[in-house]
């Protein structure tokens, strides 16, 4: 009986290993799929940025989105969202150009990822109050988005952009 009883539970053993790594890898496969689709929505995006294309840059928001732009301000709604960005493409960014990395895509789960990324814009006619060019002719900011996938699509669920503060000149501090 005890080696019936080992028997058993060896191949109980040897068994779930023959199937897990099939889930794990198609696991990681869905994960791969969803990076590489979170990723290719943040360059539609920047290219939509670079052709001042608010309707194409504010599409991938979900209905009831919420964005904290570069100075704080709240916009409720992928309209909002919209309807801000063509007045920014139409005044202080027109005309400019941003390049954007993903610095990271962390998943929470199989349905939601916080994505990280970081701006570099140049080319602008202006800046929003109480922004400074983090270089001579350079803004650079960080970026966070929530998403959520919706069926098989990728939203945007919330985000907020940071300005990256200019280096202090030397013998002054950066107030903490």
């Amino acid at each position: 009986m005890k080696t019936f009883f080992q028997l058993m539970t060896t191949a109980a053993v040897a068994l779930t290993f023959l199937l897990t790594p099939p889930a794990m890898a198609d696991s990681a496969k869905a994960r791969g799929t969803d990076e590489a689709a979170i990723r290719k929505l943040v360059a539609d995006q920047a290219e939509a940025w670079n052709r001042s294309d608010a309707t194409a840059w504010s599409k991938d928001f979900a209905p009831d989105a919420e964005f904290i732009n570069i100075v704080g301000t709240v916009f409720k709604g992928r309209t909002e969202i919209q309807t801000r960005h063509a007045f920014v493409f139409d005044t202080l960014f027109k005309g400019s150009r941003t390049e954007v990395t993903v610095t990271r895509v962390h998943f929470l789960g199989g349905d939601v990822a916080v994505t990280d990324m970081e701006h570099v814009v140049t080319g602008y006619a202006g800046l929003p109050p109480g922004v400074q060019p983090t270089e001579a002719g350079v803004l650079k900011t960080r970026m966070r988005y929530v998403m959520k996938k919706n069926g098989k699509r990728w939203e945007i669920v919330a985000g907020q952009n940071t300005d990256v503060k200019p280096t202090p000149a030397p013998g002054t501090s950066r107030p903490q």
